[in-house]
């Protein structure tokens, strides 16, 4: 006896039009613990699954009337998680391929013992269960699908939609009939989403990036801006199957970010208005042009003024930093070129790294492709690295500043051989306001925000900023741009 694990909740249909053959079925199965129902020929079989459910069924593939096959294909397009196991006296190669590619889970030729019929049986069992488990599970995450509040769209490799949760249909505005089944082009979702479908599914298998963009729809009080990614879905072979999206509402974030950097905008704006006059008073001091200085007076306002600089140092940089988190350095790309950009930077700073009896060379590899990028934020980015390396390296140093192409990113490196950084200052050496203090660099004046600065920049282009150091060997920085990157 073969054993069966799902025996006491299974249920069974034969449908034949041996008199024996259904009779053998239900003993045999019967002894197992199935509920098994016969069927003298097609039409009963078929009028009987449309009155109740049933796990599995066996059909003869020749019969009188509606045949074998015409039952399977009634099961498959009505019923499709029933498991069916064609019965067959034309046990040839022939008949059990069509019987299979019409969607039979198994056959069993005629005559058939006890175990072969036990054995395909079980079999199908396990089956229908693993399809009734595949099914529920597919249920909970529609259900969990349909409850997320970001819009999710899921669409097949004909830009056919295969699900569209609650929350992307009212995104969208559209409130009709069932999208499932409809291509994107009869859905109001704009060109540049449309746009990213398509490139996410031409998007080779050795590529998986990320598509994202901002959208907007509606006008005035009902506008909505919405951040919108999109990959391709791919088969276990790695080819693209389809594409997902999500949706996410960014309104109420891009409002707040609005009102930051308008309030960030207008205290800098009271600080430096002040403050700018201020230098300019002690300027006219240590000019002399108010009358003699002596020279404890000319220390303490040289420090002043120092210390002023600063100041205005620090405001500028946290306006850049209020630019990028509004999102006007994404919307401010053009095609850049990387490598004149470079040459301007080295040949700016040469004269302050001469100061320092330092030299600065540049190396680019041939070719460098241009790159979509703020031109402002690139040379914030160059000048805050070249600058660091001047300013935390010993006199007489050598600085290289290289650039080349390397997994489909544009790299470019600062090195230095200057003091180093601790490795317990390495995990910080980003965040705002934080600085390395020890007795090499304890005199530099910054601000602490320069290289928060940089990353925050590089990675609003999608880019990465890394950082190897070695304490009194020196230390580079590397920022990775994509090349094909464009918003």
């Amino acid at each position: 006896m073969v054993p069966f694990e799902f025996a006491e909740k299974a249920k069974i249909l034969v449908v034949d039009d041996e008199s024996r053959i259904r009779d053998a079925c239900q003993l045999v199965l019967g002894e197992q613990g199935l509920e098994v129902a016969v069927a003298s020929d097609g039409e009963q079989g078929v009028e009987m699954i449309q009155k109740e459910h049933f796990d599995v069924i066996l059909v003869d593939l020749m019969m009188p009337g509606l045949s074998g096959l015409e039952v399977l294909s009634f099961v498959n397009e009505k019923h499709p998680h029933t498991v069916v196991i064609v019965i067959t006296g034309y046990a040839t190669l022939e008949h059990s391929i069509e019987a299979m590619k019409k969607g039979a889970f198994d056959f069993i030729p005629k005559p058939f013992t006890p175990d072969q019929l036990r054995t395909v049986v079980a079999k199908a069992i396990k089956y229908n269960r693993a399809l009734q488990d595949i099914a529920d599970t597919n249920s909970r995450l529609k259900t969990l699908v349909n409850s997320l509040i970001d819009g999710v769209l899921a669409l097949d490799r004909d830009r056919r939609v295969v699900l569209a949760n609650p929350a992307f249909l009212h995104m969208i505005g559209y409130h009709g009939e069932s999208v499932i089944g409809r291509s994107i082009d009869e859905l109001p979702v704009g060109d540049t989403l449309r746009s990213m479908v398509v490139e996410a599914l031409l998007m080779g298998a050795d590529a998986y990036t990320e598509l994202a963009e901002e959208l907007s729809w509606g006008e005035g009080s009902s506008k909505r801006i919405f951040r919108a990614k999109c990959i391709p879905f791919r088969s276990r072979t790695g080819v693209n199957v389809g594409t997902i999206t999500v949706l996410n509402d960014i309104t109420a974030l891009k409002e707040l970010d609005q009102l930051k950097s308008d309030f960030v905008s207008l205290v800098c704006h009271e600080v430096r208005s002040p403050m700018n006059s201020l230098m300019m008073q002690i300027q006219v001091l240590l000019d002399g042009l108010a009358g003699d200085v002596s020279d404890k007076q000319r220390e303490i306002l040289t420090r002043a003024s120092g210390k002023m600089g600063g100041l205005s140092d620090m405001v500028s940089e946290l306006l850049d930093l209020s630019r990028i988190e509004s999102g006007l350095i994404t919307s401010e790309k053009e095609q850049l070129d990387i490598e004149h950009m470079l040459h301007e930077q080295v040949d700016f700073h040469t004269p302050g790294a001469a100061e320092q009896d330092s030299t600065i060379s540049l190396q680019i590899e041939a070719g460098l492709p241009l790159v979509f990028a703020n031109k402002r934020g690139m040379e914030e980015v160059l000048t805050n690295l070249i600058t660091n390396a001047i300013k935390y390296s010993p006199k007489g140093s050598s600085i290289a500043v290289e650039s080349w192409i390397e997994n489909g990113y544009l790299s470019t490196a600062v090195k230095d051989n200057g003091y180093g950084i601790p490795a317990e200052d390495l995990e910080r050496i980003f965040d705002r306001f934080y600085r390395v203090k020890d007795e090499n660099t304890r005199t530099q004046q910054g601000t602490g925000l320069g290289l928060s600065l940089v990353k925050s920049i590089v990675e609003t282009h999608h880019g990465k900023v890394k950082v190897n150091s070695t304490i009194g060997e020196g230390t580079t920085f590397t920022f990775l741009l994509p090349i094909n990157e464009i918003d």
